[in-house]
């Protein structure tokens, strides 16, 4: 089984920077990856960015790419998203997953286990 708790959300404006965290506990893989994902209201839950664990490997989405960055901190079982130039539309409530295996998948029915969510709020 594998826990995660998510801090860090709140609301910003635009142009802001924000930090968001998820620590993991539980049993894991010696591969598996962290991913980020958000849901707007009345859209569905979409892909941020993953990191492969054990490969080193990050994806992001095209909305996001150059402004947001997927990380680690292995002392703390930590998984970082950091969040610059924040802009209205990434307004959401972001989520944190993790999947086993070796595949960085893009695709949230992939993924195994889940935080509870926590809301990010940009402000224009």
């Amino acid at each position: 089984q594998v826990q995660l708790v998510e801090s860090g959300g709140g609301l910003v404006q635009t142009g802001d920077s924000l930090t968001l965290s998820c620590k993991f506990s539980g049993r894991t893989f010696s591969t598996y990856t962290m991913g980020w994902f958000r849901q707007a209201p009345g859209k569905d839950r979409e892909f941020v960015a993953a990191l492969l664990i054990g490969g080193a490997r990050t994806k992001y989405a095209e909305s996001v790419k150059g402004r947001f960055t997927i990380s680690r901190d292995n002392a703390k079982n930590t998984v970082y998203l950091q969040m610059n130039s924040l802009k209205p539309e990434d307004t959401a409530v972001y989520y944190c997953a993790v999947r086993m295996g070796s595949y960085d998948s893009t695709q949230l029915g992939e993924y195994d286990y889940w935080g509870q969510g926590m809301q990010v709020t940009v402000s224009s």
